[in-house]
């Protein structure tokens, strides 16, 4: 799955900080830039391309709300901002989502899953295969084979139905092929294919008569993704 960019305009320091945590804990965002007014921000976007801008409406010099009505704005646009009374605004210009001050991480998943969502992804739409590079030859594997997969120092291990396939290839590579609504990242070791899953206790996964750790920084979104298939 590819990554989408993103940066964030916001001139209060602790609100910065939040959202900016909130993005590194997606791994499917990548974060190219933080900037405290719009300014600064909209100099980088008119060098720069980005999918996604994380963008506070309140700001001295110029306002979040300027900035779109003033500028060419490529990106999504997801609005953070303390006030109410400008959502119908952002709307208006088309924003994907409007964030009010204070908003769980739970708020945040969402906003940023359907922006994901409306992304095309052809490569992952066409193929219900991947084929990963092992020893001397490409491997092809079905995604609805997949169990889990492993990393093991410099190797991942991808468990499967019918065989074990080892491959030097890393998550970060899997995660770009492999769609994590099929097979989710839950462990900085650890992928797994969601249909497979037997049992989930507490912070424990039963694959395969497996049982895998969810880490803090998964966590969150794995249980989003499940909740959506109760």
């Amino acid at each position: 799955m590819d990554k989408l960019s993103c940066i964030i305009i916001e001139d209060e320091p602790l609100a910065l900080e939040r959202t900016k945590g909130f993005v590194l804990k997606i791994p499917f965002l990548k974060l190219c830039g933080t900037f405290d007014n719009a300014l600064d921000g909209l100099s980088f976007l008119k060098s720069n391309t980005v999918d996604l801008l994380f963008l506070d409406i309140n700001m001295d010099e110029l306002s979040g709300i300027e900035l779109l009505e003033s500028s060419k704005i490529e990106s999504e646009v997801i609005i953070t901002t303390a006030y109410q009374e400008y959502a119908l605004k952002g709307y208006e210009l088309n924003v994907a989502d409007y964030l009010l001050k204070p908003f769980t991480f739970e708020r945040f998943l969402k906003a940023v899953n359907r922006v994901q969502e409306s992304k095309t992804q052809p490569i992952i739409a066409q193929h219900d295969y991947i084929f990963v590079k092992t020893e001397n030859r490409l491997e092809k594997i079905n995604l609805n084979d997949i169990l889990f997969i492993e990393g093991m120092r410099d190797y991942r291990k991808i468990h499967t139905i019918n065989k074990r396939i080892m491959t030097l290839q890393n998550f970060g590579e899997l995660e770009q092929i492999i769609p994590s609504t099929l097979v989710c990242r839950v462990h900085k070791s650890y992928m797994v294919a969601i249909n497979k899953i037997e049992s989930v206790e507490r912070k424990r996964i039963k694959v395969a008569n497996t049982i895998i750790p969810i880490s803090e920084t998964y966590k969150d979104l794995f249980f989003e993704l499940i909740k959506n298939k109760i």
